[in-house]
C-alpha cells in the first residue's frame, strides 16, 4: 500500500462481500462470495480500471467501495480515513466526495423532473446554498459537460443517451467529488459518441483534479484511457499492473484468455486461438484452490490445493502458482 506520508487517495483492504444464500422457510443454507479478500490502492489523479466477466465481481466492488452495499470483511480508506468496513455508517460528507455513475444513467433521472430539478437535489441535499448559488453551480457544470443551458427545461426522455450521460456526469460534479466510479460508461453507444464521452471523460478529469475507477467490459476503452487494470475472476483479483504493462505480456492465463477473445483487425480468428471453455462457477460454491483452475488448461494437482497469494512484488502483481514457468 502507500506511504503513510502521502496516502493513496482510496486503499482497500481484504475486502469481501458476502449475500446470504437462503432455502426453506427462508433460512440460510450458504453464502454467494461475490468478493473475496480484495485488496488494492487507487492513486490520486490516476485511472485505475477493473475488467472480467459478467458476474466476476466487478459492480459489486464498485457499489460496496460507494457504500451501497456494506463489506462482509475488510477495510475501505479514503486518504488514510476508514469509510467503510463491517457495521460501519457512511458519513455523508464522505458521500460527497466519492461518487457513482451507473450503467445507465437515464434509469438514475427521475422522469418526472426537469434536468434543472434533478441536478439541484444533490446541493439541496448536501448543502445550505440558497436557490441563486445552486442555479450559479449548476449552470457551471452544465457548460463544463458540453449541454446547453436551455437544456436545463428539457424532462430525461426529451435527450439522447449520450447527452443523458453528461447530465448523468454533470449530476456528480456539482457535488465537487475526488473520486468517480464509473459502471460501464460506454455501454450501449455508438463508435463515434463513445470517444466524444471518453475524451470529455479526460477533459473533466483534467479540470477537475478527479480520480477515476473504471469499470468496464471494453478491453479497448479500458486499454485507451487507464492507466492501471485489475482483472477480476470469481470474486479475486487475479492480475493488476500498468495497463500497457498486462495488455502487452498478460500473466495470468484468465488474462490471456480474455485478451485473445478480444478481435483484432488483421490479426487470427478468435475461434483459432481462444482457449477459454464453460461457464464460471457458481459463486455460491467455488472451487478448492484456485478459482481459476476447472476451466484452466495449465492447472496440475497442485491448483485444487493451493489458493495463490497475489504476487506483485515488480508491481505487476498476478495470483498464479505456475506464471514464472508459463511464461519461459
Amino acid at each position: 500500500m502507500s506511504d503513510s506520508d502521502n496516502p493513496a487517495i482510496l486503499e482497500v483492504d481484504n475486502l469481501a462481500r458476502h449475500f446470504p444464500v437462503r432455502g426453506f422457510l427462508n433460512r440460510q443454507v450458504g453464502s454467494l462470495r461475490a468478493l473475496d479478500n480484495v485488496s488494492f490502492a487507487v492513486e490520486p489523479g490516476e485511472i485505475l480500471g477493473i475488467v472480467g466477466e459478467s458476474g466476476c465481481g466487478k459492480s459489486t466492488l464498485g457499489k460496496t467501495l460507494m457504500g451501497i452495499h456494506e463489506p462482509s470483511e475488510g477495510e475501505v480508506r479514503m486518504l488514510g480515513e476508514r469509510i467503510a468496513s463491517p457495521g460501519q455508517k457512511r458519513a455523508a460528507r464522505i458521500r460527497a466526495r466519492l461518487q457513482y455513475v451507473y450503467q445507465d444513467p437515464g434509469a438514475s433521472l427521475d422522469p418526472r423532473w426537469t434536468l434543472r430539478r434533478s441536478l439541484h437535489e444533490p446541493l439541496i441535499i448536501h448543502t445550505d446554498w440558497p436557490k441563486e448559488k445552486r442555479e450559479e453551480k449548476v449552470r457551471e457544470i452544465v457548460k463544463a459537460v458540453g449541454l446547453p443551458v436551455e437544456h436545463l427545461d428539457l424532462y430525461p426522455h426529451e435527450i439522447s443517451g449520450g447527452q443523458q450521460r453528461r447530465v448523468g456526469l454533470a449530476r456528480i460534479l456539482v457535488l465537487g467529488p475526488e473520486l468517480v466510479i464509473f459502471d460501464e460508461p460506454t455501454s450501449g453507444l455508438d463508435v463515434s459518441v463513445q470517444a466524444t464521452v471518453l475524451r470529455l471523460f479526460r477533459d473533466l478529469k483534467s479540470e477537475f483534479d478527479l480520480t477515476y475507477l473504471f469499470i468496464s467490459h471494453d478491453l479497448a476503452v479500458v486499454q485507451s484511457i487507464c492507466d492501471r487494470v485489475i482483472v477480476m475472476y470469481l470474486g479475486r483479483i487475479v492480475e493488476i499492473g500498468r495497463t500497457a504493462e498486462v495488455f502487452a505480456a498478460p500473466r495470468h492465463p484468465y488474462t490471456q484468455a480474455l485478451l485473445s477473445a478480444a478481435p483484432v483487425i488483421g490479426g487470427p480468428r478468435v475461434t483459432e486461438n481462444f482457449s477459454l471453455q464453460g461457464e464460471p462457477p457458481d459463486p455460491s460454491n467455488v472451487p478448492s484452490g484456485c478459482r481459476f483452475r476447472t476451466r484452466c488448461q495449465y492447472a496440475t494437482s497442485e491448483c485444487a490445493d493451493i489458493d495463490p497469494e497475489l504476487d506483485d512484488e515488480d508491481g505487476h502483481g498476478v495470483a498464479c502458482l505456475r506464471w514464472r514457468e508459463l511464461s519461459v
